[in-house]
C-alpha cells in the first residue's frame, strides 16, 4: 500500500558538533537501514550519512509507530542537536538537502551524489517502497534542477574545495607540499582544488594505492601516490594536509606531526582521521568541518539570490509531490473499492445467468444486457464514494482513506482469483489497470 507516512530525524552541522554527528552515525548506511527495517511497524527505511549529517527516515502506518522506531536514533546526542521531522517536513527537507540548501557549503555538488548512493544502498536492502521511492526521486530531481537552472553551485561548491580555500587564506601555497588523505569524492575535489593553486607537490594517500595513483594522474601538479601505511611519513613532510577517508579510526597519529614544523591540518573525515591531540602541538594548526564556517559564510552571501530561486522551486515541486501522494492515496482506496465491487458483481452475475439459463437458453444479446445492467449498478453506486474519497485526499483526511481501505478488502468476497491491488505508484485513477475500462470511461471526469 502507499498509505504509510514518513517520519524523519536528523543530526547535522546546523545544530550539532562534529562529535555529535559522529556518535549519531551507524557503522554505514546499509547497516542503518537494516536496523530500521527490523523495528516494529517499519515498512520502508532510508539513511543518509555524510561528514556533516546523519539522518534516518522510516515509513509506518501510524505516526506513533514511526516515532517509536526512531526513538533509539542518536541516544547519546543532546536533545537540542536532534531535529525530528513529520511527513511533510521530511519531504521538504529531502529536497532542501538535495538542492544543497542544508549543506555547510551552500549549493555544494557532492551531496546529490551522496543522496543517490544512499538511495541505491537502501533500495538494495529492501528499504525503498512506494512512499520513499517518489519522495527521494523527487528530491534528486529538485537537486538537479537547482544546479542547472540557477547559479547555486558557482564558486566554492564542496567541503574539499572549501578546505583548500581555507588553506589558501592561512598559508602561502606557492611551492608548498600538499597531502590529501583519501581518494574518494571528497579527496578528489580537494586534489583538484589544490591543482589550481601554487603547490609544487601533491601526495595522495589511500588504502588502495591504484586508486590514489589514478587521482594523482588526473592533476597537472607533480603528484605521487602512497598507501595509508606511509601517511605518517608523508604528513611529516607536508606543509598542508586535507584528510577525508571513511576509516573508523584515526589514520594520522599526533606523534607523526610532532617534529613536522608549521603544518596546516584540515580534517574533513567523519569520524576524524587525525588524532585530535595533534592540535595541541607547536606549529600545528588543526581545523575540522566546523572551522569552515567563515569560508561557507562568504559563499552563502554570494549565493543568496540563487538560493531564493531554489526555495521557490522547492515550493513548486513540494506542492506537486503532495498532490501526487494524495492522488495515489485516493486511487488506492478507489481501486480497492472497485475491485471488491467487481468481484461481488462477477460472482452474482454468474449466479443470475445460471438461473436464467435454467429457465431457458439465453441469447448473446440478453447476456450483454444483463452484464450492462450489472456494470451500470456498480458504476452508479460507487460514483458518490469515489468523489468522497478524492475529496478526502485533497483535504488530507487520511482517516477516511484508511477506513475505506479496511472496508473494501478485495479478499472479503471469498476465493475469487482476481489479483490484489499492486503497490506500484499511480498518477490517477485512469492509470489503475485493476479498475475496469468501462468504469474508468464513465468516471474519468468525476
Amino acid at each position: 500500500m502507499t498509505t504509510g507516512v514518513i517520519q524523519g530525524v536528523t543530526v547535522s552541522h546546523q545544530r550539532a558538533t562534529v562529535d555529535e554527528i559522529e556518535s549519531a552515525a551507524a557503522e554505514d548506511e546499509e547497516t542503518a537501514v537494516r536496523d530500521l527495517l527490523a523495528r516494529e511497524g517499519v515498512d520502508e527505511a532510508f539513511s543518509l550519512q555524510t561528514c556533516n549529517r546523519s539522518e534516518a527516515y522510516v515509513v509506518t502506518e501510524s505516526v506513533a509507530d514511526g516515532r517509536a522506531a526512531l526513538d533509539e536514533f542518536a541516544p547519546e546526542v543532546r536533545d537540542g542537536a536532534v531535529r525530528e521531522m513529520d511527513h511533510e517536513t521530511s519531504l521538504r527537507h529531502l529536497m532542501r538537502v538535495a538542492a544543497g540548501l542544508e549543506s555547510l557549503v551552500l549549493g555544494e555538488d557532492q551531496i546529490i551524489g551522496q543522496l543517490r548512493t544512499a538511495f541505491e544502498t537502501a533500495r538494495g536492502v529492501g528499504g525503498i517502497g512506494p512512499v520513499l521511492d517518489p519522495a527521494i526521486t523527487k528530491a534528486i530531481h529538485v537537486g538537479e534542477r537547482a544546479r542547472t537552472e540557477t547559479t547555486i553551485n558557482e564558486g566554492v561548491v564542496s567541503l574539499g574545495s572549501a578546505a583548500v580555500e581555507l588553506a589558501r587564506q592561512e598559508l602561502d601555497l606557492d611551492g608548498a607540499t600538499a597531502l590529501v588523505v583519501g581518494a574518494g569524492e571528497m579527496g578528489r575535489l580537494a586534489a583538484q582544488a589544490f591543482d589550481d593553486t601554487g603547490v609544487s607537490t601533491l601526495v595522495v594517500a589511500n588504502r588502495t594505492v591504484p586508486n590514489a595513483a589514478l587521482l594523482a594522474d588526473e592533476v597537472e601538479t607533480t603528484a605521487t601516490a602512497v598507501s595509508l601505511d606511509a601517511t605518517d611519513d608523508a604528513a611529516e613532510r607536508a606543509d598542508v594536509l586535507v584528510t577525508a577517508t571513511d576509516s573508523p579510526d584515526p589514520v594520522i597519529d599526533a606523534a607523526a606531526l610532532a617534529d613536522a614544523g608549521r603544518t596546516l591540518v584540515i580534517d574533513l573525515a567523519q569520524p576524524r582521521d587525525v588524532d585530535p591531540a595533534a592540535g595541541d602541538l607547536d606549529g600545528v594548526e588543526a581545523y575540522d568541518i566546523d572551522s569552515l564556517e567563515a569560508i561557507t559564510d562568504e559563499t552563502r552571501a554570494q549565493r543568496r539570490e540563487a538560493a531564493a530561486k531554489v526555495e521557490a522551486m522547492i515550493d513548486e515541486e513540494f506542492d506537486r509531490l503532495l498532490d501526487s501522494f494524495k492522488r495515489r492515496q485516493a486511487d488506492e482506496a478507489i481501486s480497492a473499492m472497485y475491485e471488491s465491487a467487481e468481484m461481488v458483481k462477477e460472482r452474482e452475475l454468474r449466479t443470475a445467468v445460471s438461473r436464467l439459463e435454467a429457465q431457458g437458453e439465453l441469447t448473446e444479446e440478453q447476456r450483454e444486457t444483463v452484464a450492462a445492467l450489472a456494470d451500470a449498478l456498480v458504476g452508479q453506486l460507487l460514483a458518490a464514494p469515489t468523489k468522497s474519497l478524492r475529496d478526502a485526499a485533497a483535504e488530507d483526511d487520511w482517516t477516511t482513506i484508511q477506513t475505506a481501505l479496511g472496508l473494501f478488502d478485495p479478499e472479503f468476497g471469498g476465493d475469487d482469483p482476481t489479483p490484489a491491488t499492486t503497490e506500484r505508484p499511480r498518477e490517477a485513477m485512469d492509470d489503475a489497470d485493476d479498475i475496469p475500462q468501462h468504469v474508468r470511461d464513465r468516471l474519468g471526469d468525476e
